[in-house]
């Protein structure tokens, strides 16, 4: 059991005496008796009170403060100024439908798309598709390649790509009316990559296609390519000119044997071609064939905004050789210019260094033996110097123009001895040697 303090006296050691219980009065009864009886009544009129604030009030939000429910005061409703409203609920509505616009108008809106359209009528049943058999797959006749073309004359004559019916055996020509016609191969010229190919003039009906003068090209006019991208045949796309007077490696992209001789004045446009539309015509808004759509510049094989065209003017001089000769023969200087890993040479990169009187022109590297140039006299020079890397000639004559038509490069001076010279023809040479200025005739000679 537990020790209790009361069981031990500490001072003296005996156990205290015991005491008697109290007593207690009978007020202090009756006190604590209505004490208890108004504990109650207060805790019972709370419960009440609690209950019927919440029988009242429902599902109604609690706040602090209620706002008085009564009606608006005779007084109020004078100084509002209540009056009766004429508004009334309208159900919901649509727009009105605009009015058409004046069908002169809409005509006129859609002038551009009608010269397309007429365009695309007259020029489309003079473009064929072309598939190619080539000697490999002759016995089975599988289609080796395909591209486009477009009818030169009434006596059969098709222009398209050398590199679309080179090394043809078989050529199977379709016109957008559904004839179908074998065609024969007559002349093929890698350096313009044209060539020319014949059907029988009695088996299809021949609408030739207008040629137009390229030289009046501007860059930002638009142009109409026409031909059979992916085999689809009469696809008609659009744009503008890009640029002018590009040069590319046509003949060597054919066969690295051809080296050293650039197609030049090539068209650059942005409408849309694709493999399929080699071959086909390059037209101006008048319907006029002023290129022939040749390749793209592409890294997956598909058009990435960038493709090329001859310029009507070298198919001028190119494809009346093929028909009469079946080879094209190109007049020929023999000169050569410094070159470097981006393309043509600029003299304008040099002439500061050379103390040149000209920034433009051809500065001649090599003059070949016996060769027109050489029997003209021109020179080469006998120094060298190296500038911006490239070995550049210090003393040689710098060529500026021909037959009075100022040429800028290289590309110049080839683009006008391709569209406006033959073999045997006499040219003026304008030529800056040291501080002169001085004209000389030179006969051409036949390409090598």
């Amino acid at each position: 059991m537990g020790w209790q303090f009361e069981d031990f006296d500490l001072v003296d050691g005996r156990a205290p005496e015991p005491e008697e219980p109290r007593r207690r009065s009978p007020g202090a009864w009756l006190l604590g008796a209505l004490v208890g009886v108004v504990t109650l009544v207060v805790i019972t009129s709370l419960v009440l009170s609690m209950i019927g604030v919440y029988a009242f009030l429902g599902d109604e939000p609690q706040t602090s403060f209620r706002a008085s429910r009564s009606g608006p005061s005779p007084a109020d409703l004078r100084n509002a100024n209540y009056r009766p409203s004429d508004w009334q609920i309208t159900s919901p509505q649509l727009a009105p439908t605009p009015t058409a616009l004046p069908p002169e108008l809409v005509e006129q809106a859609d002038l551009e798309y009608t010269l397309l359209a007429n365009l695309y009528e007259r020029a489309n049943p003079s473009v064929v598709n072309i598939e190619v058999v080539s000697g490999f797959h002759r016995a089975t006749d599988i289609i080796d390649s395909s591209g486009s073309g477009f009818v030169y004359d009434d006596q059969g004559h098709i222009v398209t790509n050398a590199h679309v019916v080179r090394d043809a055996e078989e050529v199977i020509v379709t016109f957008s009316m559904g004839y179908v016609a074998t065609a024969e191969v007559i002349g093929v010229d890698d350096y313009s990559d044209l060539a020319v190919i014949k059907v029988d003039p009695s088996e299809v009906p021949l609408v030739p296609l207008p040629l137009g003068d390229s030289n009046l090209l501007q860059v930002g006019q638009r142009v109409v390519a026409i031909g059979n991208p992916f085999g689809l045949q009469g696809s008609m796309t659009t744009g503008i000119i890009s640029a002018l007077g590009r040069s590319l490696p046509s003949a060597e992209l054919l066969d690295t044997s051809y080296a050293g001789y650039s197609n030049p004045s090539i068209i650059q446009i942005d409408a849309a071609v694709n493999p399929g539309n080699s071959g086909g015509p390059l037209l101006n808004s008048q319907g006029e064939v002023v290129g022939v759509n040749t390749a793209i510049r592409t890294e997956n094989g598909g058009f990435q905004g960038i493709a090329f065209a001859v310029p009507s003017n070298t198919l001028r001089r190119v494809i009346p050789q093929l028909i009469e000769d079946g080879a094209v023969r190109y007049s020929w200087l023999g000169i050569s210019t410094p070159s470097t890993p981006r393309g043509s040479f600029n003299l304008g990169l040099v002439a500061d260094a050379l103390g040149l009187p000209v920034r433009q022109g051809v500065l001649i590297s090599e003059v070949f033996a016996d060769s027109p140039a050489d029997r003209a006299g021109l020179q080469s020079g006998t120094q060298r110097s190296v500038v911006r890397g490239i070995e550049i000639p210090v003393d040689a004559d710098v060529i500026v123009a021909i037959n009075g038509s100022t040429v800028n490069d290289i590309d110049d001076l080839v683009a006008y001895l391709v569209e406006n010279t033959s073999p045997g023809d006499v040219v003026t040479l304008t030529i800056v040697r040291g501080n002169q200025t001085l004209d000389l005739d030179v006969t051409l000679g036949v390409r090598p």
